[in-house]
């Protein structure tokens, strides 16, 4: 088997088919909240119940919501490959994992999951509301989201660091690049490909491979060209 390794980094657009909504999205979260006041350091010192509500209704939207059929692809060529395939998502919700994925790292925490701040315990909560949740660790109440926010570090930003200085191919799917800079990705590692449903010519220039379409649609030929380099 190849010892080749190849990082698949997604974003909000793995999961709009499945019908999460984002901020960026037409009809997206921010027609009802800015992301200044609920994803924010400042915003949580500001108003910490407003942003407790609003993790509170991400967990009970996920809930309904079902793994796209990129999910499963993507799921069925990690088992396929899993000592060469590792999968970093910017999402916070747990389509990969419902979808079968296993070892999904999650660059900006997880919404089923809370964090104690007094322990820094993470524990799972599933899809319930946090209110009255108590740290299995220390049995304290102070317990917040799991979920990064801006002004606040990202451990999980560690595993990009390896991606540099080891992946030998890079796959972009549904990210902007406006938080993580994947464009860089794609100036290290020659053998990159990118899936986004808009054209930004200064961003994806570096991309060796450019799929304009629905992750839905792109994850075949993902796939394929996955394969195809692996067994190569």
């Amino acid at each position: 088997m190849s010892s080749k390794k190849v990082y698949i980094v997604s974003g909000a657009g793995l999961s709009a088919e499945s019908g999460i909504r984002t901020f960026r999205d037409t009809d997206g979260l921010w027609e009802e909240y800015s992301i200044e006041e609920v994803c924010s350091v400042e915003g949580f010192r500001r108003d910490r119940q407003k942003v407790l509500n609003f993790y509170d209704a991400r967990r009970a939207d996920v809930e309904q919501k079902e793994p796209n059929y990129a999910h499963k692809r993507l799921a069925e060529l990690k088992k396929a490959y899993p000592k060469n395939i590792v999968m970093l998502t910017q999402n916070v919700d747990d389509m990969l994992e419902r979808a079968g994925c296993e070892d999904v790292i999650h660059l900006h925490g997880t919404l089923t999951d809370l964090r104690c701040e007094e322990c820094g315990e993470v524990f799972p909560i599933g899809y319930r509301s946090q209110e009255r949740a108590l740290c299995p660790s220390c049995g304290s109440y102070n317990v917040r989201h799991n979920v990064v926010m801006f002004g606040e570090a990202a451990p999980a930003y560690e595993h990009l660091r390896e991606l540099y200085s080891e992946a030998e191919m890079v796959v972009v799917i549904g990210t902007s690049g406006q938080v993580i800079d994947t464009s860089y990705m794609a100036q290290l590692i020659g053998n990159s490909v990118l899936n986004n449903l808009d054209v930004d010519e200064y961003h994806d220039r570096y991309f060796k491979t450019r799929l304009y379409k629905p992750a839905t649609k792109a994850v075949d030929e993902i796939c394929d060209l996955v394969e195809e380099f692996l067994k190569s």
